[in-house]
């Protein structure tokens, strides 16, 4: 079975709330990552975020990457919340894989929250167990 790596950032990562979606194609976990710190990321509504690269003021942003068979790719995006697509991701080592990444639209007017350095800092920051 082919695989391609997926970096996800947000409630697709492990105990999250859409990592089901994930397991349900066959995916499996490989590695926690670092993006290069080009990225930033926004809270949308604090259900689930959204990274986008940026040409000043990124951050490194933790995210997980998994293998995902192709065959599972466009069922994920398929499931994901409007807005978010699969792009490709920069990680810290050098590596490019596909990756989550959240459209310009979705962010405007939302909080960021790259200071926090990702999804699970940040709910951490709220008090959160689960996004």
């Amino acid at each position: 079975m082919e695989t391609v790596h997926l970096a996800v950032n947000g409630t697709l990562m492990r105990g999250l709330e859409l990592n089901p979606n994930l397991l349900a194609v066959g995916a499996t976990f490989v590695r926690e990552a670092l993006t290069e710190p080009v990225y930033r990321l926004w809270s949308i509504d604090d259900r689930h975020p959204a990274m986008m690269r940026v040409s000043n003021g990124g951050n490194a942003i933790a995210v997980e990457v998994w293998a995902v068979p192709t065959s599972g790719i466009c069922t994920i995006l398929r499931q994901e919340p409007p807005g978010l697509c699969i792009g490709k991701v920069r990680l810290a080592d050098g590596q490019e894989v596909l990756g989550v990444l959240g459209e310009s639209l979705l962010c405007e007017g939302k909080r960021e929250i790259t200071q926090w350095g990702g999804w699970r800092g940040y709910i951490a920051h709220l008090g959160k167990d689960k996004a």
